[in-house]
C-alpha cells in the first residue's frame, strides 16, 4: 500500500459536522481509526446540494492532491437535494445522480479512488423527505454497484437510530450532536471503510 494517502471529503453539512460541539463530526471520528499515513481535507459546506458540490469539486480537490500519492475522494450529498422548497425538490433526483456520475467519471479519469457515503435523513423534514431520500440512496447504491465503487448506506439506519434521532430533535431538527456523529462514523467504519483504506492504489 502506498503510504501517502490523501483524502478529500466533499459534501454538505453532515460532512462538515454541523452540530457537533467537539467539531469532529463523522469525518474526524472515522479518521481517528487510522489505517495508514493519511492527509485529510474536509470540504463539507452547509446547505450544499449535489449541484453545488459538482460545481466546486475539482477546483477544491485538485490543489489538495499530490502526483504520485494515493489520492482519494469521499463524496456525500443528496439530503439537501431532496428538501422541498416552493413546491419542488431543490434538485431533481435524476440530476443528482447525473452529478454523482460526473464526479465518479472524473475520478476515473484522474486516477482518484472514490467512496460514496449515502445521504443521512433530515428528521424534521418528515416522512415524504425520508421516502425521497431512501429512494435516491437506493439509486446511488445501484449506480455505485454497477461501477464497483463502495457505497455506504446511512439513510434508513440513521432514521431508525435512537441516538441520532434524539439528538437531532433536541437540536436544529437536522443535525445531531457528538453521539449521533459517533453513530454515523460507526456505520461508515462497519461498511467497507477499512477495506477501502487498505486496498491498493488504482
Amino acid at each position: 500500500m502506498i503510504e501517502d494517502i490523501r483524502i478529500c471529503f466533499i459534501g454538505d453539512s453532515f460532512v462538515q459536522g454541523v452540530g457537533d460541539p467537539e467539531y469532529r463530526g463523522w469525518v474526524g471520528r472515522v479518521l481517528e481509526t487510522g489505517g495508514g499515513d493519511i492527509t485529510a481535507f474536509n470540504l463539507g459546506i452547509r446547505r450544499n446540494t449535489s449541484e453545488d458540490v459538482v460545481s466546486r469539486c475539482w477546483q477544491e480537490v485538485l490543489p489538495r492532491m499530490l502526483p504520485g500519492a494515493d489520492n482519494r475522494l469521499v463524496i456525500s450529498f443528496g439530503s439537501n437535494d431532496m428538501v422541498e422548497e416552493n413546491g419542488a425538490v431543490r434538485v431533481d433526483p435524476v440530476r443528482c445522480l447525473e452529478n454523482l456520475i460526473s464526479i465518479l467519471d472524473e475520478c476515473r479519469r484522474r486516477a482518484v479512488t472514490p467512496l460514496v457515503v449515502g445521504p443521512p435523513p433530515v428528521i424534521s423534514a418528515g416522512a415524504e423527505h425520508l421516502a425521497r431520500t431512501v429512494k435516491l440512496a437506493e439509486e446511488m447504491n445501484d449506480l455505485c454497484d454497477a461501477q464497483r465503487i463502495p457505497f455506504i448506506a446511512t439513510t434508513l439506519r440513521l432514521a431508525d437510530n435512537l441516538v441520532w434521532t434524539r439528538e437531532v430533535l433536541a437540536g436544529d431538527g437536522a443535525h445531531p450532536s457528538s453521539g449521533g456523529y459517533r453513530q454515523l462514523a460507526d456505520l461508515i467504519l462497519a461498511g467497507q471503510w477499512q477495506r477501502w483504506i487498505a486496498q491498493a492504489h488504482s
